[in-house]
């Protein structure tokens, strides 16, 4: 697999004959399988080799899971749902009390087989039935790319969580073209090397571009099927899963974090993913205690102008006809002139979220807040400004701010309409601090940590200058990006590693063997003749970019 030489190991074994009948090795031997470490030899490989061995394994992975889904999928051809018991015989499942993820037409005890042949949990065995059929069934092109090794298992899997089950084909409500065409979108961002958890986010969010009331029909019918488990983690100890909507859970994830830190700022010694645990159980077992304080989580809620006048941006068959730029007939579904958009749905922290999802969460805001939407006591409410071209953010203002920007107007052409840019991007300072509108405007921009892979809010990371300050780096915001303490230690103290960033914020990071990943800040759209820098490339002297996967 790797330069400088191959081993090649041949074992011959007659498959009707079981292992129990093979002849008992001579005295002082044993028998057992060639392992791979033992004809490839890593010791041998350079950094470059070793990057490449490890995109075979993946590779070997992805083609692995692709034909463990063809196999998974034949089993349930085997376990038809006609085999279940009807509704008038004894012992049926009850409704609200049998499972409720069974796959369409597939027999309700197929997950239990699939446990027992895997040895794995009922819950794991539902997910692998669910994502093994979903690739068969309903994204065959997903499959192929990952039969064929152009997509890892993960990406692979994110794209199925946010399609399985919404062609028609598979009792869903979109029309599978729309749903082959959102499909497509999505395995060119995962070819790009965006990240599973960000593929399944903007492959949802763009399904919800495309048809948001069958994005919210899903979403209830997730809701239907939430549970709370555990799950055994070793050493005495369990994961506690709860399936929740997307801002409740935000909201109780930042209402523990938050009385955690309060923990932890009072002087308690022990770790903080340890503190949200123990007030995580301490708020379910003992809800009658008020000793605590009232804490508000901050949530940040990103939406587009449509989606809060209720309805979808303008798709492209908007014609001139139409001066208030009123969708004509057929928008909510892909168009032949341009692929849906992941920017074309709202988020909460981050995660996707339905229109009438967020018609919902502002009605309840305006509800707290009687005279309009404002931040409620303890809360806080931002108001982001992006650029509606490119995506852009380009400024973060505050409910009176943009009040009193209103009532000013421009100052040069008082009383009548301008272009005159009213707010923009903090200007950069001379010093090493940023400012506190820096700070609000790179948290609005970047959303979490800007290392690839990391999600940690923003709120809880440093703000870093890519360019060192003490090599001359600018405090502005195009050489500034949010970096969790972990990754501003890694970029600041590992040995090896490379950081740059352009003036729209899209970074990118080099490992220490020459691997480039790039993350670019949500929402930032690609213009016309332009590309990203290569999400994933050996950058190394002498190394040669293989092919995806990568």
């Amino acid at each position: 697999m790797f330069g400088g030489g191959y081993g090649v190991g041949l074992t011959v074994v007659d498959r009707a004959e079981p292992r129990a009948a093979w002849v008992p090795p001579p005295p002082g031997a044993t028998r057992r399988r060639t392992r791979l470490s033992e004809v490839l030899v890593p010791e041998l490989c350079t950094e470059d080799e070793l990057v490449r061995e490890m995109r075979a394994v993946a590779d070997g992975r992805a083609q692995l899971a692709a034909y463990e889904a063809v196999v998974v999928a034949e089993l349930a051809a085997r376990r038809p749902a006609q085999t279940d018991l009807t509704d008038d015989q004894p012992g049926h499942g009850v409704e609200g009390w049998a499972p409720t993820r069974v796959p369409v037409g597939v027999s309700e005890f197929l997950v239990d087989e699939l446990a027992m042949l895997k040895g794995v949990s009922l819950s794991a065995a539902t997910g692998l039935a669910e994502r093994s059929l979903a690739l068969v069934r309903e994204l065959p092109a997903t499959w192929g790319a990952l039969a064929d090794g152009l997509v890892d298992e993960p990406r692979a899997n994110a794209i199925v969580r946010a399609l399985a089950g919404q062609s028609q084909a598979a009792g869903g409500q979109v029309e599978p073209a729309v749903v082959a065409e959102v499909e497509a979108q999505a395995l060119g961002w995962a070819r790009a090397g965006e990240t599973p958890v960000r593929l399944q986010e903007r492959t949802a969010a763009a399904l919800i571009a495309v048809d948001a009331a069958a994005a919210d029909r899903r979403r209830k019918k997730a809701e239907r099927a939430a549970d709370v488990r555990t799950r055994p983690a070793g050493d005495g100890m369990s994961e506690l899963i709860a399936d929740l909507p997307t801002p409740v859970a935000a909201a109780c994830r930042e209402t523990v974090d938050t009385y955690a830190r309060m923990a932890k700022d009072d002087g308690d010694e022990r770790s903080i993913g340890q503190l949200r645990a123990l007030v995580l159980s301490d708020l379910i077992l003992r809800p009658w205690d008020t000793s605590r304080p009232p804490v508000t989580a901050h949530l940040q809620v990103i939406a587009p102008l449509g989606a809060v006048g209720g309805h979808s941006r303008p798709s492209p068959t908007t014609t001139p006809d139409d001066p208030d730029g009123r969708p004509t007939a057929g928008t909510g579904r892909a168009q032949s002139a341009g692929l849906p958009t992941d920017e074309d749905a709202a988020s909460v922290d981050g995660a996707p979220i339905t229109h009438q999802q967020l018609r919902d969460l502002l009605e309840e805001l305006d509800s707290l807040c009687p005279g309009g939407l404002q931040a409620p006591t303890g809360g806080s409410l931002g108001i982001s400004l992006v650029d509606p071209l490119t995506g852009a953010l380009r400024a973060t203002v505050s409910r009176p701010e943009l009040q009193r920007l209103v009532r000013r107007g421009c100052t040069d052409h008082p009383g009548g309409r301008c272009g005159c840019p009213a707010v923009d991007r903090p200007p950069p300072v001379d010093r090493y601090t940023p400012t506190p509108a820096q700070r609000r405007f790179l948290h609005a921009r970047d959303r979490t940590c800007r290392h690839p892979g990391c999600r940690r809010p923003a709120a809880r990371t440093d703000l870093d200058h890519v360019h060192a300050h003490g090599d001359g780096g600018p405090t502005d915001c195009a050489n500034l990006c949010c970096l969790c303490r972990r990754h501003h230690r890694l970029k600041t103290h590992a040995p090896g590693w490379r950081f740059t960033m352009t003036a729209d914020g899209v970074l990118s990071v080099t490992t220490p063997s020459g691997v480039t990943r790039t993350t670019r800040p949500p929402g930032l759209r690609l213009t016309i003749g332009q590309q990203w820098p290569p999400s994933r490339q050996l950058v190394a002297s002498g190394a040669r970019a293989d092919p995806p996967p990568f």
